[in-house]
């Protein structure tokens, strides 16, 4: 079985990632950001952060294949609020590959949450897009107290379960290990890579660039993070979290496979059942990318949650 058709059955419930859309890159050429040069990057083994604008601590962590600047439009937005901590892993979008791939998503995690602490940021907001959103959901639920309200953007805490809410992480390794094998190989080119864009986003100056961050991806690193995030099930472990978290879901970009907003908002509310604090608003007409394809309606859903949920200041 091909790659495509491996996943597919996941994209027909919500393949979130910036995901498969990307996966096998054909080139490790560099791809600019688009933000400016507002402060030095600063490095760490896993990713790099860029500092925007001045207020409450903000951290924005972008999908799989995606750099930071997936995030313009919404850092343009909040910097005037808030002091933007804008994520970029290592290895996706053009950026460079890190030393190891081993524990990868772990390592982000950790590393993010160390970061956290050393830069003394206050219970900051954390927004996640798919992978981003992952992210943020493990990293709140590692460490409860350090993390204020979270945005999470067409994600999930177990993605292998969209169709089977009986599946196990264990029993989600043979899949998952062939996806990684695949994907570390390289063997989607950028028409595919294409073909992918567009089935989770709309705009076409938007499908080019996320091909070029795709095809610009280095395939162990994407490889490695879909592994990881098929196999690590935070179903249960989202009862921890202590902060309001305002979900976001598409439906749009799976009509082709059968889902309806219903059906979507179904498996929405299925995986986040034990999450104490919740609401779950779905987009009308965004793909996948709702901060690109429904920015309004993203960011009006995303300042009223914000300015309900408000941390004080220390």
């Amino acid at each position: 079985m091909n790659l495509i058709a491996r996943l597919r059955p996941f994209c027909a419930a919500l393949l979130t990632s910036a995901t498969l859309l990307a996966a096998a890159p054909t080139s490790t050429a560099s791809v600019p950001t688009l933000l400016a040069a507002d402060s030095p990057a600063a490095t760490h083994p896993n990713f790099t952060v860029r500092v925007v604008g001045k207020g409450q601590p903000m951290l924005l962590i972008p999908g799989l294949t995606c750099p930071g600047a997936v995030w313009d439009e919404t850092v343009a937005h909040y910097q005037k609020q808030y002091q933007c901590h804008i994520i970029s892993v290592n290895g996706f979008g053009g950026t460079a590959a890190p030393a190891s791939t081993e524990h990868l998503l772990q390592n982000v995690r950790d590393q993010l949450l160390t970061y956290v602490k050393t830069q003394r940021l206050h219970k900051p907001v954390v927004v996640g897009h798919s992978l981003g959103g992952f992210l943020a959901l493990w990293m709140s639920a590692t460490q409860p107290d350090a993390m204020g309200p979270l945005v999470i953007v067409d994600s999930l805490p177990f993605l292998s379960a969209v169709q089977n809410p009986m599946l196990t992480a264990e029993a989600a390794k043979p899949m998952a290990e062939g996806v990684r094998q695949q994907v570390s190989r390289g063997k989607m080119d950028a028409a595919t890579a294409r073909q992918m864009s567009a089935s989770l986003m709309t705009d076409t100056a938007r499908i080019r660039q996320a091909t070029r961050w795709s095809v610009a991806s280095d395939p162990a690193t994407v490889g490695q993070a879909m592994y990881d995030m098929y196999t690590t099930d935070l179903r249960p472990d989202v009862a921890r979290i202590q902060q309001p978290v305002l979900v976001l879901g598409a439906w749009a970009a799976y009509k082709a496979y059968g889902s309806t907003k219903e059906s979507t908002r179904a498996i929405f509310e299925q995986q986040y059942a034990k999450l104490p604090q919740h609401q779950i608003e779905m987009s009308e007409a965004g793909k996948h990318f709702l901060m690109w394809d429904d920015t309004q309606w993203f960011l009006a859903q995303s300042d009223a949650f914000l300015k309900q949920h408000a941390v004080a200041r220390k």
